[in-house]
């Protein structure tokens, strides 16, 4: 990926803290919240604050229940952070956006990381809605450019840096 490609930043523990409630919660979906320095371009994670998956059909949807998210939103206000991004898994893959969550999305330029375990990877994508130019894909493998919504917003893949 070119240099000027969106970033997250995300130290080992809160990494590997995710990939622990990944494995715990398979074969369903887990989902949470990144708390951090929010940037367009290059966020930084300092936490990450776990919320219950209510989807009605949770081994193959998440969905944060309004109440909750508000809850982990004032907490990490609290702390001096910022909304920076959210994140869920793939049991059964795929390891990339879903068109259901491309017609989910609603935090543009946030940072909506992404855990499959089969087959095993973990990818960010920034999600760009429409009126921010997200616009076309412009071509690259389907890995760079994931799934468009119906408003013109789509993902676009970002580097994931882990730190110490």
């Amino acid at each position: 990926m070119p240099d000027d490609d969106p970033e997250l930043v995300v130290p080992e523990a809160v990494r590997d803290a995710v990939l622990e409630r990944v494995r715990d919660g398979s074969p369903h979906e887990i989902c949470g919240v990144f708390g951090g320095d929010f940037d367009p371009r290059r966020s930084r994670v300092r936490s990450q604050y776990p919320a219950e998956n209510v989807a009605e059909t949770p081994r193959t949807r998440y969905r944060i229940d309004p109440e909750e998210q508000l809850a982990i939103f004032e907490r990490l206000e609290d702390r001096g952070e910022e909304i920076v991004g959210f994140y869920h898994s793939h049991p059964q893959g795929p390891p990339r956006p879903s068109a259901t969550d491309a017609a989910q999305a609603t935090w543009p330029d946030r940072s909506y990381l992404i855990v499959s375990l089969e087959p095993f990877a973990v990818g960010s994508w920034r999600w760009r809605s429409g009126e921010s130019g997200g616009g076309e894909s412009d071509g690259t493998d389907s890995n760079e450019t994931e799934a468009d919504s119906s408003d013109g917003g789509r993902f676009e893949r970002e580097r994931v840096r882990i730190v110490e």
